[in-house]
């Protein structure tokens, strides 16, 4: 089992959470190691497993509490493994899998775990599996169903990757499909038939001219959007369609709830039956909660809206403000060439020291 030295400059921690290969679903040998790590170097924490999750919390009796979430796994390696190191001092960078999506993150907060047994804050840290499959495998989901409690707080942090600046509440996503019908015919012969891909120009007309609402909330603004993200439909090729669908993704502000969001798209596409595929509700920012803006104020800067959807929207639902912060770009994510800026690692680890010791 790899050891992990929690208390270490969590540059080196993140450089070791990433040769631990922990492709979704393949999270036990990084779980294991953190488990033993929390266990052995960080005494005054409560600790808890989970399937391939890993849980610990304080337990002092704060009037107040954060809970701060990274999940282990990542999209499968793209030969970007072991990690590598460029630059040097200031300038060094981290090369692999994961170093921004998101071990950069789960190492600075596995850091604060094991480095501040007293906080001014009670926290609870979730290191949690299955983040980046469907949702139905989400060990966040698995940890509300039985270990809700582990989730209760004042504030959730989730460390996902955010250039190292707050990134509030998050978006609602919906995907949607529109179904026109119209009847085969030879093509020789079209005349006799309805063409049903034909059918869709009429809702992709209204997509081309569609304009997407900017909505500001507690000075930070998400932008909506609307895209038509694929077609199916054909027969055969001298065969009049009758059948195709278009599929429709809709990025919506966190104002909306799902019910509003899909009133809308049934007001954009009237007349075309549409039938929901699935839809997850954003977050609002949350930032007036007393931790988020002690949070605010310890990292400075603006708070920007979050352009996605993250699992910070799991703990608006349960009743928590919730933002994203961790280091990494996030348009760096999943890709062959994922790299995270050293110091970024250590600024947010900073950041949070200062946020938690008050």
């Amino acid at each position: 089992m790899t050891a992990l030295e929690l208390t270490a400059d969590p540059v080196e921690l993140t450089a070791a959470l990433v040769d631990v290969p922990s492709v979704s679903g393949e999270e036990k040998p990084l779980a294991d190691a953190v488990e033993a790590a929390l266990r052995t170097q960080a005494p005054h924490l409560e600790v808890r497993r989970s399937g391939n999750a890993v849980l610990a919390r304080t337990l002092l009796g704060r009037p107040s509490r954060v809970v701060f979430a990274g999940h282990l796994d990542t999209v499968p390696i793209n030969e970007n493994l072991p990690c590598r190191r460029t630059g040097q001092g200031a300038d060094q960078v981290l090369h692999g899998c994961g170093t921004v999506d998101m071990k950069g993150g789960d190492a600075v907060l596995l850091h604060l775990a094991a480095s501040l047994p007293t906080p001014r804050h009670d926290l609870t840290f979730v290191f949690y599996d299955c983040e980046e499959v469907e949702a139905a495998r989400n060990g966040l989901g698995r940890i509300e169903r039985e270990l809700p409690d582990w989730l209760a707080g004042d504030l959730a942090v989730v460390a996902e990757p955010s250039n190292g600046v707050i990134e509030a509440g998050c978006q609602g996503t919906m995907r949607v499909e529109l179904r026109a019908a119209g009847e085969r015919a030879h093509t020789a012969r079209a005349w006799m038939g309805t063409n049903a891909i034909h059918a869709l120009a009429e809702p992709l007309r209204r997509l081309a001219e569609y304009t997407p609402r900017s909505v500001e909330i507690d000075g930070c603004t998400y932008h909506e959007g609307l895209q038509a993200v694929r077609i199916d439909g054909g027969v055969a090729g001298n065969v009049v369609p009758d059948d195709a669908v278009l599929t429709v993704n809709h990025r919506f502000a966190p104002d909306r709830g799902i019910e509003r969001a899909e009133a809308h798209l049934r007001e954009v596409f009237a007349g075309f039956p549409l039938t929901v595929v699935d839809a997850a509700a954003g977050a609002l920012p949350g930032l007036a909660a007393p931790a988020a803006g002690e949070l605010v104020t310890a990292a400075g800067g603006q708070p920007v809206a979050k352009l996605g959807w993250t699992d910070v929207a799991r703990f608006a639902r349960l009743g928590l403000p919730a933002v994203n912060f961790g280091p990494g770009d996030p348009s760096l994510a999943h890709t062959k060439a994922e790299h995270v800026p050293t110091e970024q690692i250590r600024t947010v680890a900073g950041t949070l020291r200062a946020f938690l010791a008050g």
